[in-house]
């Protein structure tokens, strides 16, 4: 459809509309600015989290990296900085392919709608002033008639009084000849303005209008196509990352996957392993032997002890406690008692 034959008589009507498009495309232009903004911002978040969880070096903290866990969560840090520098290259393209061309190009717009809605300002004055013209020789020529009319009644009220001398009557018939020729020059303007209007009026709704409401046309719908691959260029730039932002998941997760809790364990024990080995079995410690000494003390049969009872600990671990064991207190003072008798 056309708006020239549609739309003859919305020229401000349209006028609204195209600029309403125009704000559209500036508000379409500020949401993508809003969205490149929100990017960068979520990209430095990212960058500033790896960073502040990345060990520091030459530290105790670097050194726990020989696991394969914490390995796997450095790579982690690594992959979401990655991560987050694919954030920045949305906001770079969004700023590059969207807001720059059409920042651009909502300035041509404005210049083409511009240039547009003034020759059909001019075109419509120029109508105003044709018309302006046609109802001023209307308004002559109905004059002119009028003053006609009135001067031939005047010279035929004249002509009929005998009291008038033939002068008068011949000026009143002269003024009247007069007046009649105005009246039929006033017609001939009047007449040739109004076919002049008419086919100026022909030209402008068949003629001029079409082809600037034709040019507004299809101005309004390449903006509208315009918009439509912004949006899909804004969804393209997304789409372009996924691939990357899939291969920083797969990092995290290979690094997941190639956690060895077993290669953990034995990087545990070749750290903290002391070497020595575990405690035998602990003897058991007669208390009575003193007692029973004291009662055989006069029986020359009973062999006498040297003076002195040995605390054994058994085994190979003779003489050590388990080192998380401290040595009671009674012990101390039974060992103490034993070395006096």
């Amino acid at each position: 459809m056309s708006w020239g034959a549609e739309l003859w008589d919305q020229f401000d009507s349209l006028e609204k509309h195209t600029q309403w498009g125009i704000d559209l495309l500036e508000k379409y232009i500020k949401f993508v600015k809003e969205r490149t903004e929100i990017e960068l911002s979520y990209a430095k978040q990212l960058r500033n989290l790896s960073k502040k969880y990345q060990p520091k070096k030459n530290s105790k903290e670097e050194e726990e990296y020989k696991y394969t866990s914490c390995q796997a969560f450095l790579s982690t840090l690594h992959e979401t900085s990655d991560y987050a520098g694919q954030h920045e290259v949305i906001s770079e393209n969004m700023t590059a392919q969207i807001m720059v061309d059409l920042a651009r190009y909502v300035q041509e717009l404005k210049q083409e709608r511009k240039a547009n809605f003034h020759d059909g300002r001019k075109a419509q004055q120029h109508m105003e002033t044709c018309w302006k013209q046609l109802e001023s020789s209307k308004r002559r020529f109905e004059r002119d008639c009028k003053e006609a009319e009135r001067a031939q009644q005047y010279f035929e009220k004249m002509d009929a009084d005998i009291n008038v001398t033939k002068a008068d009557v011949e000026k009143a018939r002269q003024q009247a000849q007069i007046r009649h020729q105005m009246a039929e020059d006033s017609r001939a303007d009047y007449s040739s303005i109004l076919q002049k209007f008419n086919q100026e009026q022909h030209e402008y709704y068949h003629t001029h209008i079409p082809n600037i409401f034709q040019k507004i046309q299809e101005m309004e719908e390449r903006r509208i196509v315009r918009i439509g691959e912004s949006m899909k260029t804004y969804a393209e730039v997304d789409r372009q990352v996924i691939p990357i932002l899939g291969k920083c998941l797969d990092g995290i997760v290979a690094a997941a996957q190639a956690i060895d809790q077993k290669s953990d364990s034995q990087l545990v024990i070749e750290a903290y392993k002391s070497g020595f080995e575990p405690p035998g079995d602990i003897e058991f410690e007669d208390y009575t032997q003193p007692l029973k000494r004291t009662v055989s003390n006069n029986s020359l049969s009973t062999p006498r002890a040297d003076g002195k009872a040995e605390l054994k600990f058994g085994g190979k671990s003779k003489g050590k406690l388990w080192p998380f064991i401290k040595k009671n207190k009674e012990v101390e003072t039974l060992t103490l008692w034993l070395s006096a008798v």
